[in-house]
């Protein structure tokens, strides 16, 4: 069952097709869920759950159909087993650790952030080459040297690093975490990483470009109220 044998449901990684624009949407459904949760409820149906997301209920029914259904026709679904599942699926019951290299304002602000503790991801220390910030702690998470992210990381069995160094700090860092045998890479630099070329699992992040989708949408609407 590839990790999930203390789940109930019948998924099995890597074995069945899954878009992306499915597994896009899974963090969606965790999240939703988890507030459903700490809001007390404890089922809901495709329909509700289509009104909370803005989606379609036939969008949701395809979705988890992807991944075994979850859900009884009359009856809707088990919000904690539901969450459950898609934790598993997420990789969430598994606790991750991570490093975050760039102890600059993204860096600090990102270890500061209740993100990482909520999806199953431990952070273990931040890096840099800035002597006046190495030594000190955010969110009780210490800055070491930049030259201690190898032996830290091969010690600390690392998953997962958070680059968000400055671009002229870029290659050395991807060297260096090819070195620490770190395995997944969140990019938040400006530079895009090719998972085929450096061997990692990778998410790159460009907030810059999300920002500007947001302007052209922006400037679309602006420019209709104008025609009228």
């Amino acid at each position: 069952m590839d990790g999930f044998e203390d789940k109930e449901f019948e998924y099995e990684s890597g074995r069945k097709y899954v878009s992306d624009s499915v597994i896009s949407r899974l963090p969606r459904y965790f999240r939703y869920l988890r507030m459903l949760l700490e809001s007390g409820r404890t089922r809901i149906n495709s329909t509700e759950l289509s009104s909370l997301m803005h989606l379609t209920a036939s969008q949701i029914r395809q979705d988890l159909n992807c991944f075994g259904g979850f859900g009884k026709q009359g009856v809707g679904y088990d919000i904690r087993y539901l969450h459950t599942c898609i934790s598993a699926i997420l990789g969430a019951d598994r606790q991750y650790t991570a490093v975050i290299i760039g102890a600059g304002d993204l860096g600090r602000a990102l270890a500061r952030s209740r993100m990482f503790s909520g999806r199953g991801i431990t952070v273990l220390s931040l890096f840099d080459v800035n002597r006046q910030l190495i030594g000190q702690e955010t969110a009780d998470i210490l800055i070491r040297d930049m030259d201690e992210l190898v032996p830290f990381c091969c010690a600390n069995k690392v998953d997962i690093a958070v680059l968000t160094v400055p671009k002229e700090s870029f290659e050395d860092a991807v060297r260096r975490i090819g070195e620490a045998g770190i395995k997944g890479v969140w990019n938040f630099t400006s530079m895009e990483l090719d998972p085929e070329q450096q061997g990692f699992v990778i998410e790159n992040v460009h907030l810059g470009d999300s920002l500007q989708r947001l302007t052209y949408h922006l400037r679309v609407a602006q420019d209709k109220e104008k025609e009228n």
